[in-house]
């Protein structure tokens, strides 16, 4: 792929995993999950606060919730919330010098020693028990 086709990629080129690695791919997760933990931080505060107008308003308010669609949100929440927590603290090994490696100097080609098999295995875990967790939403969700 030459420069001028990288620049044509657009967002797809940008998300490309055999582009940038498994790392990339991680960080846009992280971010992704952050954004929407945060909206579903939003959107719980406002169906709380719907307690406020009695028993039929929270009843009303239950209605929308308690359907399909909603059961499938609550279970990419909960894949969401286990995510951005498993790769969060595998972000802060990292930064404390766990499973780094050892410095070394940056001869070509250079691969950073932050980029080795033990963090893409904690990238690989995270994606794995986010997985498993949102299964096990949808299966105590939608069980019978």
């Amino acid at each position: 792929m030459t420069n001028q086709d990288e620049h044509k990629a657009g967002i797809g080129g940008m998300i490309n995993p055999r582009r940038y690695g498994i790392e990339r791919v991680a960080y846009l997760l992280m971010r992704l999950s952050g954004l929407g933990l945060l909206a579903y931080f939003i959107g719980h505060i406002y169906e709380t606060s719907t307690i406020l107008k009695g028993q039929v308003g929270w009843n009303e308010f239950l209605e929308l919730t308690q359907t399909n669609a909603g059961h499938a949100i609550l279970a990419i929440v909960i894949a969401m919330c286990v995510f951005h927590t498993v790769n969060g603290i595998r972000v802060m090994l990292g930064h404390g010098g766990v499973g780094v490696g050892k410095p070394a100097r940056p001869d070509y080609p250079y691969i950073p020693a932050s980029q080795n098999i033990r963090h893409k295995i904690g990238i690989y875990s995270a994606i794995i028990l986010a997985a498993i967790a949102m299964m096990y939403g949808l299966a105590v969700m939608f069980g019978e």
